[in-house]
């Protein structure tokens, strides 16, 4: 299964602010599928009032190279409503990946500064909002895409801070997802602090090294899936 390629629109904007809705905020998350880091998710209010050139750019977040994210990113934190918000490796192995997303969502909501009226959120539900969860969010409606491009490039600017201090995972160009190299240094070094327990290569990590993990989240939810999809996040 490959990505699924659109051109976000203004379709699902444009319903909700028919209905009155003013304050609609597009929210997705990121970083589900690292084998470190957090996850981190964004939220941005588009104003229907004040359109700008640049939404017409906008585009999910995994086919656009570095510099048209960090291009996209910076226009939307000057011309739009955001929020950043995350939840740590920490949280994702001790209450599973779907809390943490919802979290980082939340978060991310409460981050922005002015109350949405309506959420429109990438495959996901968040039942304490008015919202509509869309299939493919972040390629089908403008205001998710957003959302999704300030959480990556947010993302990508802690995990190049992470690989400061741990420089033997190649955080800085990996994210902390699971490429050949991060994996054999994974093998060879073992985790970092930084690595979710909750993902088998890094339990198989911690057990070959004598160590007895017990991790939480696995009575959560069923083992995370790392296929192809996930991996085509990291090099996005």
């Amino acid at each position: 299964m490959g990505l699924f390629r659109a051109v976000p629109t203004l379709n699902a904007e444009i319903a909700a602010w028919k209905q009155g809705y003013r304050l609609v905020a597009g929210v997705d998350e990121v970083g589900c599928g690292p084998l470190a880091g957090p996850v981190v998710a964004g939220a941005v209010i588009l104003d229907p009032d004040h359109p700008r050139a640049w939404w017409s750019d906008l585009r999910d977040s995994k086919v656009l190279d570095e510099p048209e994210r960090d291009r996209l990113a910076a226009l939307i934190r000057d011309d739009a409503i955001w929020g950043i918000g995350s939840a740590s490796h920490e949280y994702i192995d001790e209450y599973g990946l779907t809390a943490a997303r919802k979290l980082a969502m939340r978060r991310a909501v409460r981050a922005l500064n002015a109350k949405p009226q309506m959420l429109l959120i990438d495959a996901m539900s968040l039942p304490d909002y008015r919202h509509r969860s869309i299939i493919h969010g972040d390629a089908l409606s403008a205001s998710i895409a957003a959302g999704a491009i300030v959480a990556k490039v947010a993302r990508d600017a802690q995990m190049t801070r992470a690989h400061k201090r741990h420089p033997r995972y190649g955080f800085d160009s990996n994210r902390g997802y699971a490429t050949p190299e991060h994996k054999r240094a994974l093998h060879e070094f073992g985790p970092c602090v930084l690595h979710r327990r909750l993902f088998a290569p890094v339990r198989a990590a911690l057990t070959a090294r004598g160590e007895t993990v017990t991790v939480r989240g696995l009575l959560v939810e069923p083992e995370p899936q790392l296929d192809h999809v996930v991996l085509e996040e990291a090099i996005a």
